[in-house]
């Protein structure tokens, strides 16, 4: 018997075609895909991804273009392979856009950039902000146009929760909505996690603040000459903080204290 119908999806220049054999594989497709973006009809383009998840032997695979990148037991097992293909493969293909290492949230009108390094906790920081009003765009990216301006990049939030598998969270669980819109930076927070320091952050200036956000892009400088400008507009008008932060919930206090002064 046919399996549910495929769909697709632009996402950031990648298009991406997502099939299941079985109910519960497009289920966790149809839930933790871009939930965000519009499901489009099969189009002639031909897509850059290929996603499909099958049942096999009292598993469930997943393949990438026809090739197998993982297997579960239960299809949700395969959510966090599956966002890293994505990820691979977006932030390669960005043209317009160019990508950080950073949590990012908006605070009304603005945006508030967590950069760090995998593992640095930036996932846990952002779902602790979302439970305290804040609006969701990125738990792993940061998309910056040449205005300066962050785009939201909604994939499912990957938490790890001191546990060696991630597992996937959406804005919704937290009671957050999405932003639908780019907005300007406000703050650029670079907090690494130390149990016995606390919170030790100091503010630094807007020229720090760029070498923060150089220090974490996925880019090489010399293949995108357009990278040094997007960061200096992203960097003019964010107040830019560095140094060590205490467990995420207290440290989402202490960051929402830092961000009720005026820019």
């Amino acid at each position: 018997m046919a399996g549910p119908l495929p769909f697709e999806i632009a996402a950031f220049g990648c298009h991406l075609r997502a099939a299941a054999s079985c109910q519960d594989g497009y289920d966790v497709l149809d839930r933790f895909l871009f939930p965000s973006l519009p499901r489009l009809t099969e189009s002639a383009t031909t897509p850059d991804l290929r996603i499909q998840i099958e049942n096999s032997g009292g598993e469930v695979l997943l393949l990438i273009n026809g090739v197998q990148i993982a297997a579960a037991s239960h299809a949700i097992g395969l959510v966090p392979d599956l966002i890293h293909q994505i990820d691979e493969s977006i932030i390669g293909q960005l043209t317009t856009l160019r990508a950080v290492h950073a949590g990012a949230v908006q605070l009304g009108d603005r945006v508030l950039l967590l950069p760090g390094r995998t593992h640095s906790g930036k996932s846990s920081m952002v779902a602790e902000l979302l439970r305290r009003g804040a609006t969701y765009m990125s738990d792993e990216y940061a998309l910056i146009d040449i205005e300066g301006r962050t785009h939201p990049y909604a994939r499912p939030l990957l938490l790890r929760n001191d546990k060696p598998v991630q597992t996937p969270l959406l804005p919704q669980d937290c009671h957050a909505s999405i932003a639908s819109e780019p907005a300007p930076i406000g703050w650029i927070m670079e907090l690494d996690y130390r149990e016995t320091d606390g919170w030790n952050v100091v503010k630094v200036p807007q020229s720090h603040g760029l070498l923060i956000l150089l220090r974490h892009t996925p880019h090489v400088l010399a293949e995108a000459p357009d990278l040094l400008d997007k960061f200096q507009r992203a960097a003019a008008d964010a107040r830019c903080y560095t140094g060590t932060r205490m467990d995420a919930a207290q440290a989402a206090d202490e960051i929402l204290r830092l961000t009720e002064a005026p820019l």
